[in-house]
């Protein structure tokens, strides 16, 4: 039968500081494991947050770059539309000019008499080709009558030779052209329902709309915008 042997004071002691260093270490072990935890818990909520609060700037940066370029290219795209309107604007300010000042010298090809009658006589010779009848009516200015018998008689012979058929074209008395008009004839066909206006003022009217084209060409160049051509 084994004896126990009660312990002293001193190993009771001794016995106590094993015990309480073992708890201390273990202690101080568990704390720097939580402490470890706890850190690269914060590292890795603090680089989520971090990447959140970057993503967030990131888009209210990529929002606000769209903004300022949609803005930009608005921008841009009103100052171009508002040169090219007032470019546009000028250039029909430029022929406008053109045509006003070609209508004002209307009046200057008819000063020269023998120049103007065969003018008339082209005019007329048109018409009769046009309203290709046996008889027509010519009318004119009363200051142009004399010119224009001459022209009539001219464009039946020219008329007769190319075409091989008889034409009588007389001079409308009752219905002439004003005379504030720069001159040329209006031919009549139709037992008077038909008429084909050769006035200067009617010529330069359509050599407006048939001419524009190769005019703006001429003075601007070619259209980089125009895709069809007539």
């Amino acid at each position: 039968m084994s004896s126990i042997h009660a312990l002293s004071d001193d190993q009771v002691g001794q016995e106590l500081r094993k015990m309480t260093a073992f708890i201390k270490q273990e202690a101080e072990e568990k704390a720097r494991e939580i402490e470890i935890k706890a850190n690269e818990e914060f590292s890795m909520e603090k680089g989520k947050l971090v990447l959140q609060e970057t993503d967030a700037i990131d888009a209210a940066y990529a929002k606000k770059f769209k903004q300022a370029t949609m803005s930009q290219q608005i921008t841009s795209s009103k100052v171009a539309n508002k040169t090219r309107l007032r470019v546009l604007g000028a250039r029909q300010e430029l022929l406008d000019d053109i045509f006003q000042a070609a209508e004002k010298r209307l009046s200057e090809g008819t000063e020269d008499k023998g120049r103007y009658e065969g003018i008339l006589k082209d005019l007329i010779l048109e018409g009769l080709y046009a309203m290709n009848e046996p008889e027509l009516q010519i009318r004119a200015r009363k200051a142009d009558y004399e010119l224009v018998k001459n022209a009539i008689e001219k464009a039946e012979g020219e008329y007769k030779e190319k075409t091989g058929r008889e034409v009588k074209a007389t001079i409308d008395e009752e219905n002439e052209v004003a005379e504030g008009s720069a001159g040329g004839v209006i031919i009549v066909g139709g037992n008077g329902k038909i008429d084909i206006d050769n006035t200067l003022e009617a010529r330069l009217d359509l050599l407006k709309q048939s001419a524009l084209p190769a005019m703006r060409k001429a003075l601007f160049g070619e259209n980089p915008n125009r895709k069809f051509f007539d």
